[in-house]
Parts: structure tokens; C-alpha cells; sequence
């Protein structure tokens, strides 16, 4: 835009400053955040992913000098959502099929108790984890480290003797209960699991067509619950 002025030689264009371009050190300093803010998550996501693998390495390895110094730290990292069930060039799987069922009972206003019919928990956790690429933790090692944990902390008599024996008899007992109330209808005031230990068969035929024979069927006493596991 130009203004037209008179002087001695005629009329002379007077130009008139130009408008300044938008300001852009807003965006300017919230990209400078962004790419910073970028960069610390990938800088964490990194560092924590080389300290899980550290720490679970250490885990399954051998006992060193460094599993036995940072023996507090490692536990607390891996348990309960980490745990390995092996150790390093020494691994150690399953050679049994525990197969884990509840029953339930109610007690009636007249003193009369209901007792359910045995419900197969292993069964719902085989059902989840067949055929999904991706099965969840829950499924696969929940119920089933729940009584492995139990059998270490009790033994063959089923007493709690210990404050963790006892825990874990809670846990397991609320992880049954949750179960069954997720799956059947109605009310229960106490649960009663058992436990059948069969063999892992051989493959060929050298198994045949009979099922394993039990090594143990265990039943556990009748514990006092809620339905909702709390």
C-alpha cells in the first residue's frame, strides 16, 4: 500500500512499512517440549526395559554373587508378575497335569446346608488360553501358582503355621471363589477345592489309550469365603 505525498517534483509515493509476519516462538518453544518430552519417554521405556531383562536375567541364572547382594531387589521386581518357572541351561518344566475343582455350600435360615456340584477351574483356564495367540497372565499362571504356592507353605497337613501360609490360603481360596461366582449363579458362605495329580502321559504308543492313573486327589477343607473373594 502506498500513500501519494506533493513535493517540489510532483507527487511522490511514500511506502508505508509492511505488516510483520506471525509471531511463531509459541509454536516454536511447545515443538521444543514436545520433541523433549519424546525423547525422555523413549530414554525411560529403553532403561526400564534393560533393567527388567537385567533383573530377570539374574533371576533364572545360577546364584552369584550379584543375585545373592541384590537378592531383595530381584524378588521384589519378578514376584508375582515376572516369575519364571526354570533356571537358566538348567530348566525345570512341569511333569505333572494338576487338575483344580470347587464346590460350594450355603447355609440356609433353617440351619440346612446346600452343597453345589464340583466346578473344574482348570478347565475355564485351559478354555481361555487354547487358541489365543496372546493369553493372558491370568489364565495361564494365577490359579496355578496359587496352589503351588500354597503346597509350599503347608505341606501335606493343610494348616496355616505361618503369617504367609495363611495368606496364601486366603489368596487361593479368594481366587476359587471369584471363579465360581463369575461363572454360577446364587450365593455361598464356603468353598472346598480338589486337587487330582495325574502323570504327564508319554507320547506314542507307548501311552495308549488310557488315561493316566491319579497320583494324588487331594481334598482340601471346606474354608469360609465370600463371593466376591474379599
Amino acid at each position: 500500500m502506498q500513500e501519494i505525498r506533493n513535493s517540489d517534483i510532483g507527487p511522490t509515493p511514500l511506502e508505508c512499512p509492511t505488516e510483520a509476519p506471525p509471531t511463531t516462538g509459541g509454536r516454536s518453544i511447545l515443538s521444543r517440549f514436545g520433541k523433549a518430552g519424546l525423547t525422555t519417554a523413549v530414554i525411560l521405556c529403553v532403561a526400564t526395559t534393560l533393567v527388567h531383562v537385567l533383573l530377570v536375567f539374574l533371576h533364572v541364572a545360577p546364584t552369584n554373587t550379584l543375585s545373592k547382594r541384590y537378592s531383595p531387589l530381584i524378588n521384589a521386581w519378578v514376584y508375582p508378575f515376572f516369575e519364571q518357572n526354570w533356571r537358566l541351561f538348567a530348566p525345570d518344566p512341569d511333569s505333572v497335569n494338576r487338575q483344580i475343582l470347587a464346590r460350594t455350600a450355603h447355609t440356609g435360615s433353617g440351619g440346612s446346608s446346600q452343597v453345589s456340584d464340583w466346578f473344574d477351574l482348570t478347565a475355564v483356564d485351559d478354555a481361555a488360553v487354547e487358541h489365543d495367540p496372546f493369553p493372558s497372565h491370568t489364565a495361564q499362571n494365577m490359579l496355578r501358582r496359587a496352589w503351588t504356592s500354597y503346597v509350599d507353605t503347608h505341606g501335606s497337613d493343610d494348616k496355616a503355621h505361618t503369617e504367609r501360609a495363611l495368606m496364601m490360603q486366603k489368596y487361593l481360596s479368594n481366587i476359587a471363589a471369584q471363579r465360581v461366582a463369575g461363572r454360577r449363579a446364587g450365593t455361598f458362605d464356603f468353598i472346598q477345592l480338589r486337587v487330582v495329580t495325574r502323570p504327564i502321559a508319554a507320547s506314542g504308543p507307548v501311552a495308549g489309550d488310557r488315561p493316566p492313573t491319579p497320583t494324588e486327589n487331594r481334598l482340601l477343607p471346606w474354608w469360609k469365603v465370600t463371593p466376591d473373594g474379599n
